[in-house]
């Protein structure tokens, strides 16, 4: 059970499974194309939902979309887009799964042309975390320019699901920016592990 005595951000509530995420994992950066890949996959099935229902479910998006491997993903045919559509442990939305099919073999598409995910990624903060120092959440955007340039090239790249906000969002969730709160105890402790 995550401590209760400690300053957190607003948004992860009192749920357990959220207070753990906000913890653990959000705005810790990522240098793993996979673990980049699965963040960006979620944050798009997240669209339209909370994202604690997409963390609910996460476990078992990574056994319906065999870990996020896209090098299977790209080979998923209609059967196997069919077959999704009747798993009550994902989002059946057959324009997210289609959208998850496309954004693998948009990925390996630009693996081959640009290099690792995870350096075209982190281009768009020169390779830095941007540490910013929100005090309330009426503070933080829903998108910036950077998120908006990221979103124009995986769409010119042929991602689907990655709209500014979205991009902004997995921005976020991957560290590439640092969003926690100055008054929360973890905005802190990623700002000191950046430097």
């Amino acid at each position: 059970m995550p401590p209760t005595n400690l300053e957190r951000c607003p948004w992860c509530g009192k749920d357990p499974l959220y207070v753990r995420y906000h913890d653990e994992e959000w705005g810790v950066p990522v240098h793993d194309d996979r673990k980049l890949f699965e963040m960006l996959i979620l944050d798009g099935a997240q669209a339209g939902l909370s994202w604690l229902t997409i963390l609910r479910k996460r476990e078992n998006y990574r056994q319906a979309f065999d870990h996020f491997d896209p090098e299977l993903i790209a080979h998923y045919d209609e059967w196997r887009i069919a077959q999704l559509l009747t798993d009550p442990g994902i989002v059946r939305n057959r324009l997210k799964i289609a959208g998850a099919v496309k954004n693998a073999r948009a990925y390996l598409a630009l693996r081959e042309r640009h290099g690792p995910l995870t350096a075209f990624i982190w281009r768009y903060v020169d390779g830095v975390p941007r540490q910013n120092t929100w005090k309330s959440l009426a503070e933080v955007p829903a998108k910036t320019v950077e998120a908006e340039a990221m979103s124009r090239d995986l769409k010119r790249l042929g991602f689907t699901f990655v709209g500014p906000t979205i991009c902004y969002a997995f921005m976020q969730a991957a560290g590439i920016v640092n969003d926690h709160l100055i008054g929360c105890f973890r905005h802190h402790e990623l700002a000191q592990a950046s430097d």
